[in-house]
């Protein structure tokens, strides 16, 4: 598929999927209310003494908990939506909490590695290398593994497996199958289409900060389905 068919495709998806689109957008909205009165709990707990501070402080824990709960179903039912993008399958992922939860923690470890190399990486040359050379090097060698993550994602998607996921010289490799310009150019238009939405809600949320905060929660989803769909877009022609 070239670019112009994976974004527009992508752009087209959550809305030909909407019964998800809908539930998760209430599940993320439900997230953030959770979060903040996770937040207000635990001030609360700094602020009281004794069985006050007990009750603030297990509210916190329990609205941190389902909070996060949520986050990993949204960010592991996106996987499944990477997976239905290498298929290029139309419709959409069935919830499986138990999976997605699963999905979520996967994707946390393999980005985790990815990121955590090059770091590494740096840290090691740099007890040899000039500041302004390791520098240069440090950027190359996030670019490439931010990309080899995007690679790596994928192939968890693909396979469901840790192992090919963290298959780091494969990862890299599929970057060159898929076409770093390819990549690259994709991910700058995506990063742009989100970039133009979120600038037209924050105009909107200069209106009304009510319908802002509601618009803003919906397209925090529909960002979760384009571009995990447009990264498995990338990936069906691997």
């Amino acid at each position: 598929m070239d670019i112009g068919e994976i974004i527009g495709d992508a752009i087209a998806y959550p809305l030909q999927n909407i019964k998800a689109l809908v539930l998760y957008a209430v599940l993320g909205i439900i997230a953030a209310i959770i979060g903040g009165a996770a937040a207000v709990s635990f001030i609360g707990a700094l602020g009281g003494s004794g069985f006050s501070t007990a009750v603030f402080s297990g509210l916190g824990a329990i609205g941190l908990i389902i909070f996060i709960l949520v986050l990993f179903l949204i960010e592991g039912y996106g996987l499944d939506i990477v997976k239905y993008g290498i298929e290029r399958r139309a419709d959409g992922p069935a919830i499986d909490i138990g999976r997605q939860v699963s999905n979520a923690i996967k994707l946390i470890i393999v980005s985790f590695v990815y990121y955590i190399v090059p770091v590494i990486i740096t840290f090691v040359l740099g007890i040899f290398l000039q500041n302004w050379l390791i520098t240069i090097i440090g950027i190359i060698l996030f670019i490439v593994f931010a990309l080899a993550n995007f690679m790596a994602k994928c192939r968890l998607a693909k396979t469901d497996s840790l192992g090919d996921a963290l298959a780091i010289g494969e990862a890299i490799g599929d970057i060159s199958r898929v076409g770093i310009g390819k990549l690259i150019a994709t991910v700058l238009l995506v990063v742009i289409i989100i970039a133009i939405i979120v600038f037209v809600i924050g105009l909107i949320n200069n209106l009304n900060g009510t319908i802002g905060s509601i618009l803003l929660g919906i397209a925090s989803v529909y960002f979760v389905f384009f571009y995990n769909r447009v990264i498995g877009l990338l990936y069906s022609d691997v």
